[in-house]
């Protein structure tokens, strides 16, 4: 039985993973010789980024808050991140 994800879910996933990308190249670039640093500054700006929006929408009234909106640009962040951790390990 497969079970339909919303579009504008995709769109925040798909959106998240350039986003995980960028965070992480610049969490390595402050943090040159501390990987364990650099993945939790990238993971934390992620996760500040993603809920930030929607806490935005849900103080100002614009758009429409949906917490498991910011849980999918997270699921897409992560992936991001281990795309690029793998492409940086080759």
């Amino acid at each position: 039985m497969a079970i339909k994800i919303a579009p504008d879910k995709k769109k925040h996933f798909l959106v998240a993973i350039p986003l995980g990308i960028i965070l992480n190249v610049f969490a390595q670039w402050l943090y040159p010789f501390e990987p364990a640093n650099a993945w939790l500054f990238g993971f934390v700006s992620l996760v500040i980024i993603c809920y930030g929006f929607e806490w935005f929408s849900l103080i100002t009234g614009k758009g429409h808050y949906d917490f498991i909106d910011a849980v999918a640009g997270i699921f897409g962040g992560v992936l991001g991140m281990t795309i690029w951790w793998a492409i940086d390990r080759l």
